[in-house]
């Protein structure tokens, strides 16, 4: 069984960052690649980063590539979003998840544990 713990949503303004984090516990960490999504209220899940276990390779949505950083500590049992330059568009609760063995997937439906979220607010 795996758990997942989001942390480090919060209020801020246009233009401001904020770092979240995602605790995990569970064999699952140590070998499969992990990922960020975020829902925005009337709106379907979407993909925002991704990252493998070996922390080579990285994937990121459109939306955010170039402003957002998806790390990971092994260590730890931890992966990170460092989001910067965030806009209102941005707002949303922010989810960690285990996606099934084989890589980074683009789909929630490929993913088997998640987070129950963090709030992220971005103001005008």
């Amino acid at each position: 069984q795996v758990q997942l713990v989001e942390s480090g949503g919060g209020l801020v303004h246009t233009g401001d960052s904020l770092r979240l984090s995602c605790a995990a516990s569970g064999r699952a960490f140590s070998t499969n690649a992990m990922a960020w999504f975020r829902q925005a209220p009337g709106k379907s899940r979407e993909f925002v980063a991704g990252i493998t276990y070996s922390g080579i390779t990285t994937d990121y949505g459109d939306s955010v590539k170039g402003r957002f950083s998806i790390s990971r500590d092994n260590a730890k049992n931890t992966v990170y979003l460092q989001m910067n330059s965030l806009k209102p568009e941005d707002t949303a609760v922010y989810y960690c998840g285990v996606p099934k063995p084989g890589g980074i997937y683009l789909l929630p439906s490929q993913y088997d544990y998640w987070g129950q979220g963090t709030q992220v607010t971005v103001s005008p």
